[in-house]
């Protein structure tokens, strides 16, 4: 068991050589940025002497849960991929985070994140779940992250459905590849909402198969630059926009025809037949 403390730092080779004519409690209290990534560590413990900390970086590790960084104001990047976390808590004192690594954890719900109004990107790829799990949404954190979430990565989490997350208005790139979406006027409907939205990747779920997928969201996402890897050119799009025209014209035109607006036949009335029965006397 490794926990992550002052004597840890204090042991590190790396940290030992930039403390210079410094004394270590200085030192500490100067230190912005912290490593210590693949270590084994399974425990965060004091290291609230770093009060200057803007990045930690601790993926690759052991650690379980998520604690004892209420110090840290002034953090803006945590990387925590690749550990056992299973739960997202004892973060609300860190309202300077703008971005939040935790893929390849063990995380079923969003949530906890609802003081981090600064947080700009955050990444939940390839949480370990069991059979039959998907990763879920805490609506009050969705609502919390509606003005400034900018990045958002759920990719390979079994998710079958995105709705909750039209509220994300301020997304610009959106990762959900690998999942088991599959209603493509789901997607229509949510992508409307996100205006800025510029990259998309949504490889190898259900609905990459359904007719017309791609030409469909090209139309619901105006601002679509790049969607599953290819890029959306201006004339693709323009081409697009005359294929939707055209149709919608045609529909427009089959309805009113459909309900008598256009008459292609004069009908014979009564007065015209008279004549005719006349020359037969």
């Amino acid at each position: 068991m490794v926990h992550l403390n002052v004597d840890l730092i204090a042991k590190s080779k790396v940290h030992l050589k930039k403390k210079g004519d410094f004394s270590f409690s200085q030192y500490l209290k100067k230190l912005t940025h912290l490593n210590f990534s693949n270590k084994n560590i399974d425990y965060i413990g004091d290291i609230s002497m770093c009060r200057n900390l803007t990045v930690l970086y601790l993926y690759d590790n052991q650690i379980t849960g998520i604690c004892n960084l209420g110090f840290a104001s002034s953090l803006t990047h945590l990387y925590l991929q690749s550990n056992n976390i299973t739960h997202i808590d004892n973060l609300s004192s860190l309202q300077r985070l703008s971005k939040l690594y935790l893929g390849r954890n063990s995380i079923v719900v969003v949530e906890g994140l609802e003081q981090l109004t600064e947080l700009k990107e955050l990444h939940l790829e390839n949480q370990n779940l069991a059979p039959g799990e998907k990763l879920l949404f805490d609506p009050r954190t969705l609502v919390s992250l509606a003005k400034s979430l900018c990045v958002l990565n759920i990719s390979n989490n079994s998710i079958e459905e995105i709705g909750d997350l039209a509220v994300l208005t301020a997304l610009q790139q959106f990762s959900a590849a690998d999942n088991k979406l599959q209603d493509v006027k789901e997607l229509e409907d949510v992508f409307q909402c996100w205006p800025w939205l510029c990259e998309m990747d949504l490889q190898g779920n259900p609905v990459c198969r359904k007719p017309k997928y791609r030409d469909r969201l090209i139309m619901a996402c105006r601002s679509l630059e790049d969607l599953d890897g290819k890029e959306i050119t201006a004339l693709s799009r323009q081409f697009l926009t005359n294929w939707k025209a055209s149709k919608e014209a045609k529909k427009k035109k089959d309805k009113q025809n459909q309900h008598g607006l256009i008459p292609r036949y004069r009908c014979a009335s009564a007065s015209d037949t008279l004549p005719l029965l006349a020359c037969g006397r």
